[in-house]
Order: structure tokens, then sequence, then C-alpha cells
């Protein structure tokens, strides 16, 4: 467990666009962290416990993106709301730079925002998220198991959905499975999931991958500026490794770190491992 409590780092930041929901603890350069999406995510349930070691170097940040956790739902599509929104929070919160760190869902929301305002960004990690299957099926089982959910909210299909998440099915536990079953349920979360996550939609990317104009999918990522770490789990169910080839080719100064016996969690799964190579990352040449 995090030695931060949940109450004693959390914050709103409350303008008119609505709160802001954030955790934030330790001093330094700002590091923000951005969670992945689905039933039941927060930002403290993806990094509550790596906020203590990232703390000791940087005045760390865990944002709730609209919609999840405390933060208020904004109208429009979710990722250039997303985007819209970490700069309305640096601004509100009067950060003119931070390095960000995101998961999946927040992976992509970090990279969108270091390719549109470079200037705002120190460096960027991504964990998965930001790629395009090249060599894999898509969609994945993860994102079918998601969508089942979402369709039917069920724990047996919660279950299913977290399982396919992970490498390690032991890091499941009772009490991190009912969290997310309370999280899940809650009537805003599941109006932000059932924007993203439909058969339809996921019809829809596939439909678009395979047509002619599947570049401007990814047209962003050689605008991303930022030195860029690219972490994968080898054993990504939800976005599989192939996914990352892409962006380590169009980003103009990324590389990429993949860890074994991991899925979509690197963050969770591999967390001492993740968190050495994020930290000499984030202070190589410092």
């Amino acid at each position: 467990m995090s030695a931060f409590s949940f109450e004693e780092t959390s914050r709103i930041l409350d303008d008119a666009g609505g709160a802001l929901h954030y955790h934030e603890a330790g001093s330094g350069e700002v590091l923000l962290l951005l969670h992945g999406s689905g039933p039941g995510v927060t930002g403290w349930a993806n990094f509550g416990n790596n906020l203590p070691f990232f703390a000791k170097n940087f005045r760390t940040i865990i944002l709730d993106l609209p919609g999840y956790g405390k933060s208020t739902p904004v109208e429009g599509m979710p990722i250039p709301s997303a985007v819209e929104s970490v700069l309305r929070f640096l601004n509100g919160m009067g950060i003119e730079r931070a390095h960000i760190l995101g998961n999946s869902y927040g992976g992509i929301v970090g990279g969108h925002f270091a390719a549109q305002h470079p200037d705002r960004v120190g460096r960027y990690i991504t964990i998965g998220g930001i790629g395009v299957s090249l060599l894999s099926v898509f969609p994945a089982e993860g994102l079918t198991r998601l969508v089942d959910f979402i369709e039917q909210p069920t724990k047996d299909r919660l279950i299913q959905w977290l399982e396919s998440m992970v490498f390690d099915k032991k890091i499941l536990t009772e009490e991190l499975l009912e969290m997310r079953w309370k999280s899940a349920t809650d009537p805003v979360t599941m109006a932000t999931s059932k924007k993203m996550y439909t058969r339809q939609a996921l019809d829809m990317i596939a439909a678009f991958n395979r047509g002619p104009d599947a570049v401007q999918g990814f047209a962003y990522l050689p605008k991303i500026q930022a030195p860029t770490l690219i972490a994968w789990g080898r054993d990504d169910r939800v976005n599989p490794l192939d996914g990352a080839l892409v962006p380590t080719r169009l980003i103009p100064n990324a590389e990429l770190h993949v860890f074994p016996n991991c899925g979509h969690w690197a963050m969770i799964e591999r967390k001492a491992e993740f968190e050495n190579v994020a930290l000499a990352f984030l202070t190589r040449d410092a």
C-alpha cells in the first residue's frame, strides 16, 4: 500500500470547467501522472502505490481525468477533452512545464498534449497506449473483454476483463476487485466508459485502421519533441507489443523498454523495475 493516504494527498482544482481532482506529494520538478481508462479506474488506482517513490525526487501529481474519480465530466470527445483539461489544470496550478507519465489512455492523452504543447513538456513516458497494431488482430482480447463488461456489467465480466490486463492473476486481490467493482458501477464512471468503449466504436476504429486515412490516427507522433520513453509489457493483451513499433520509429527522440512477464500495467506488475527505469530516464542529463 502507498505510504501516503488517499485523504492526505487529495486535492481539488475547481474552476469554470468544473472540478479536477488530483493527488500531490513531494517537491521539485513537476511529474504529472495520467491514468488509463476502463471500469473502476482512477488516478489513485493506477499510481497510488508509485507515489512514494516518485515523490522522493519530484513534485508528483496524480490527476483524475474528466469523468473519472472525483473529476467532473466534460462535453466532447474524450481524448481532445482530456488534453484540454490537462492544459486547464497546468494553467490553473501555475505550472509552466511538467514531465508527463501516462498509462494507456493517459499515455495517449499525454502524447497528444506533448505534440500540441511541446514547450510545456519536459520528458514524456507512456506505458502502452499510443501505438497501432501492425501484426496483431484488432480489437485485442482486453478491449473485447472491456466492451463485454460495459454492455453487461457483472462481477464475472469485470474479473474477466481485469484478468486480461495482467500477466500474473495473483495481483487481482479481493480488495482490488471490490474497489474496482464499486467504482466501475458508479453512474458517472459508467457514462464515461460508454463514450469510449462500444462494439460500434471498435468496429469503426478497425475499419479506419484498414482504410486509406489510417495514417491520420498517428500523424501526431512525429510532432512529439520531448525525449520519450515507451514502456510496454511483453505479454500485453490489451495493446499487444507490436503496437510499439510505429511510435518508436516516428517519435523523433524515442526509446523502448519491454518488461517480460508483464501485461498492461507495468507500473503495478513490474513496480520496482518500472520505477527505476522511469527515474533513470527522467533524471538523465539532469
